[in-house]
């Protein structure tokens, strides 16, 4: 006999509709933000790919001669290996600006989800974040992993997935 105590678990605002809890509440507005932002930073990158590439010499240059902060290039990653992922990040320019749209629709619909309880919303929203990373190593290779920049964003990434999961046992099917 399986019984499901998940609704004794939570609290209810209204009768038969159960209270958001305020951790979960957090954790989407949070999420919602950082879709925007994410909205924001591959539509810039889609249309900036060109000048990108065009002054990819220059940027290399750049960080070879020392004129550039050592912060700047911990971001930026390897320079051996930054010309070719400009280049081939000029070249998969539009499937990359698609995946990326549809990781931020998974994230959003997902949080979404979550906010109205349900458990389905926390494997959308794992997917959205995953997909980026899955991305960057079919069209761009294994050098983009590499950098600060990418590191943080993926530490945020497992942060948010692992606080989702923590919050599961305050949502329904």
């Amino acid at each position: 006999m399986n019984t499901d105590n998940t609704a004794d678990l939570l609290r209810y605002d209204e009768p038969g509709k159960p209270k958001l809890p305020s951790g979960l509440n957090v954790l989407t507005i949070l999420s919602f933000v950082g879709c925007a932002l994410q909205l924001i930073t591959s539509v810039f990158g889609f249309f900036s790919a060109q000048s990108t590439y065009e002054g990819k010499d220059k940027l290399i240059e750049q960080m070879n001669s020392g004129n550039m902060p050592s912060w700047a290039k911990s971001m930026m990653g390897d320079p051996a290996h930054l010309e070719e992922m400009i280049t081939k990040s000029f070249e998969n320019r539009i499937p990359i600006v698609l995946l990326s749209l549809v990781a931020i629709g998974l994230c959003f619909v997902g949080a979404l989800q979550m906010r109205k309880l349900k458990k389905q919303g926390f494997l959308l929203y794992t997917i959205g974040e995953l997909l980026p990373f899955l991305t960057l190593f079919l069209f761009i290779g294994s050098f983009a992993f590499s950098g600060i920049g990418f590191y943080s964003s993926g530490v945020i990434a497992l942060l948010f997935i692992f606080l989702y999961f923590l919050q599961r046992s305050k949502m329904v099917n």
